[in-house]
């Protein structure tokens, strides 16, 4: 994920994300084995995914998994393209990827909320809320949809939404911490907790208080021709990342352990990683009824809608969509385990 790269971009977590992971061993990925594309390297969007290699879930379920590492190739491309089965992303980028002709479905939701929210620094007495933002500098990254969701909920808060951006990247972050720019968007169970280790706290607002739809800030994506033709395998595919997941919101730091185990020298501060995944097991990953991973309409059609109605989305002509998606096409929980 774009927010965890400052942090996470090591040569050892590189290292250890170009591990092929086979069953209980390691080599070269089969002929009928799953790839599975990282957004970025290992972190704690991740833990699933190391606790089912940790925990065997794979190997229990007969599963080749082979983990391909990022290289400047967004997953929704790959699995699209058909160079990995599966792949990270969130509902943004899979929404965009989808109406642009991408031949992809979300079939699991990690994170059942948004994790990531408007950050300012703690100190900025002049900033207490979003329509304080008005006038100020966004230290951005270029992401699209982002201005427009940041304007939004400035307006929900009574503000006209209007401010300068600045497309910085990873160094939007510093940016803000210098003074240098007001705000920027921040991830809850990463830049926030760093930034209170590095005594610079924030104060941060979320999208969701102000009226604005909630998303998932995770989703994993298939290649919907392999799911077609595979549907065994994939049912055992997910179920497995399913249980992963589970595993790390019902034991946090069990399956941060099994993160740090599995990406040996990655982390430079592992209670950072132990803090990051008590953060998401406590408030992001769960639904109502303690599951992870199932989606719903309601999520889909409230935060991709917005991109539509904004005139944000457009087809695999290049055009803006007049017609809004059948958004239930997006995502299916056909392969998650039985309720």
């Amino acid at each position: 994920m774009r927010l965890l790269r400052r942090a996470l971009a090591t040569t050892a977590a590189i290292a250890a994300a170009m591990t092929v992971i086979s069953g209980c061993s390691s080599g070269t990925e089969s002929s009928d084995g799953i790839r599975f594309a990282l957004d970025w390297t290992p972190n704690t969007n991740h833990t699933g995914l190391y606790v089912a290699i940790q925990e065997g879930y794979f190997a229990d379920a007969g599963l080749d998994v082979s983990i391909l590492p990022y290289n400047n190739t967004s997953p929704d491309t790959l699995v699209d393209a058909g160079n990995a089965e599966f792949g990270i992303s969130t509902q943004s980028q899979a929404t965009f990827a989808h109406a642009a002709g991408a031949e992809t479905t979300a079939v699991i939701a990690p994170l059942q909320h948004r994790a990531t929210g408007i950050g300012v620094k703690a100190d900025r007495t002049d900033i207490t809320r979003p329509r304080d933002l008005d006038g100020k500098i966004y230290a951005g990254f270029g992401d699209p949809g982002e201005v427009e969701t940041l304007q939004q909920v400035i307006r929900n808060d009574g503000g006209t939404g209007n401010f300068t951006t600045v497309a910085l990247g990873t160094s939007a972050y510093e940016a803000v911490y210098s003074g240098k720019a007001d705000f920027t968007v921040s991830y809850f169970a990463w830049e926030g907790l760093e930034a209170e280790r590095n005594g610079t706290p924030m104060r941060y607002f979320q999208y969701t208080d102000y009226g604005f739809p909630d998303a998932y800030s995770i989703v994993i994506n298939g290649n919907q021709k392999w799911l077609k033709d595979h549907p065994d395998e994939a049912a055992k595919f997910v179920q497995a990342v399913q249980r992963g997941y589970q595993t790390a919101a019902d034991d946090p730091d069990r399956a941060a352990q099994d993160l740090i185990d599995a990406n040996p020298g990655a982390f430079t501060d592992e209670d950072l990683v132990r803090d990051s995944q008590r953060m998401l097991a406590a408030d992001f990953m769960k639904d109502a009824d303690g599951v992870v991973g199932r989606q719903n309409l309601e999520t889909w059609s409230g935060y991709s809608g917005f991109l539509f109605d904004n005139g944000l989305l457009a087809g695999p002509d290049g055009k803006k969509l007049t017609q809004e998606p059948s958004w239930s096409e997006y995502f299916t929980n056909e392969y998650l385990a039985a309720p």
